[in-house]
């Protein structure tokens, strides 16, 4: 890793453009994780580091500025070569700034930068990366304010709190909000104190007072929860998609919901457009939900069998359906939802009913057993508690009476 002695670079022929390093672990060995962003991204923030940027300016660390200290197989999971890092800063960040001052004078040094870096994209968040190493420090204590207003009750008492970030630097201010909200709970009550500070919800007096990088944080991390809605497949992670709506919808609310948006303004318009990039991907998974459900529930002609993972595919359906019913208000689904939670209403019901009818009739198929005891925790998850309990002690019925 980041070695604390200076070791020689590779004798390799310099004549020849270096391989870039494959990437492996964490960029910067995690030291500022709170600030990165998956990519790819359709908005940039000035607080949120896409993570395909921060991987070209630690390779450009890594190859082009000081392939004479850091190693890139080195892991981030260990506190030593962590340490190390932190240790190196210093050096890094003092010869990334030559780097960058020189370029200012020589097109073929930018040029050749721009090149190492990967693009012309990359070159312009590389001050942003920098700055965030610089800040590394803070944006640890950033993480830990976020994590304590959550225990926060007095609304007063985290309104001064608030007061403390350093607002006037926008840049660093920036960066301590993207950290400091990746670990707030309700967002809402994050807003609602920079109100009460700015004395105004419009977004002129939020400004004013510095706390449109707080909303900015918001939007980013809203943003960051699309790639996460990405999960495929009978084993894909519906928890993480569920959680992610969820977190979005927080997100989504707190600005939305109290946040008075200038109709054509930037906030409106990202919003707007992150709204309508999550119900896209939720679309199709909703309207296989009814299906799904229907085809694990349904007995199979000739050789009936239990198929496990048509049934976890219809489990998770329900999840994500209930999931999307909590968060509608900040999802245009309102028609796909509708439909589909009314099919599934009535297809639980009606398929319950019938394996009703044939435990009555042969309460020794194990099959059947297995496919109503899948239909109530659908039917728990789609009612309620209290109807899948009525359902159960029906089942119980109808197996003794067979």
């Amino acid at each position: 890793m980041a070695q604390a002695t200076a070791r020689p670079a590779a004798s390799a022929d310099r004549t020849k453009p270096a391989a870039r390093p494959r990437r492996s672990g964490r960029p910067f060995l995690g030291l500022i994780d709170a600030v990165i962003v998956e990519s790819p991204v359709d908005f940039v923030f000035e607080g949120a580091i896409a993570s395909d940027d921060a991987w070209a300016a630690w390779l450009w660390l890594v190859r082009d500025v000081a392939p004479d200290l850091i190693d890139i197989e080195a892991a981030g999971d260990d506190p030593r070569n962590v340490q190390a890092l932190e240790s190196l800063m210093p050096d890094l960040l003092g010869r990334a700034r030559k780097a960058l001052a020189d370029a200012t004078t020589s097109v073929e040094l930018s040029r050749r930068i721009k090149t190492q870096l990967g693009g012309e994209e990359a070159w312009e968040r590389l001050p942003i990366v920098l700055n965030a190493l610089r800040c590394r420090g803070l944006l640890e204590k950033a993480q830990s304010f976020g994590r304590a207003a959550n225990a926060m009750t007095d609304e007063a008492a985290l309104a001064l709190a608030l007061q403390a970030m350093p607002l006037q630097d926008q840049a660093v201010a920036a960066l301590l909000m993207q950290a400091t909200v990746g670990h707030v709970a309700t967002p809402a009550r994050l807003i609602t104190a920079a109100i009460r500070i700015s004395g105004s919800a419009s977004e002129g007096a939020l400004m004013r007072t510095g706390f449109g990088t707080m909303v900015d944080a918001m939007l980013a991390h809203a943003q960051d929860q699309i790639p996460k809605l990405a999960q495929l497949g009978t084993f894909g992670d519906i928890d993480l998609v569920c959680r992610a709506v969820d977190r979005f919808h927080r997100l989504h609310r707190a600005v939305n919901g109290y946040v008075e948006l200038s109709r054509n303004g930037r906030w409106a318009m990202i919003s707007a457009a992150l709204t309508k990039a999550v119900s896209e991907r939720l679309d199709p998974k909703l309207r296989d939900v009814a299906p799904d459900l229907n085809k694990a529930l349904r007995r199979r002609e000739g050789n009936d069998r239990l198929d496990g993972d048509q049934l976890l595919s219809a489990l998770n359906g329900m999840y994500l359906l209930a999931t999307v019913r909590d968060c509608r208000d900040s999802l245009a689904l309102n028609a796909v939802f509708d439909q589909v939670w009314s099919q599934t209403g009535q297809a639980l019901e009606i398929h319950i009913e019938r394996l009703l009818q044939q435990i009555r009739q042969n309460p020794s198929d194990s099959i059947a057993s297995a496919r109503l005891d899948a239909a109530l925790k659908m039917a728990e998850i789609r009612f309620n508690q209290e109807y899948a309990d009525v359902l159960r002690r029906a089942k119980d019925t109808a197996a003794r009476r067979g």
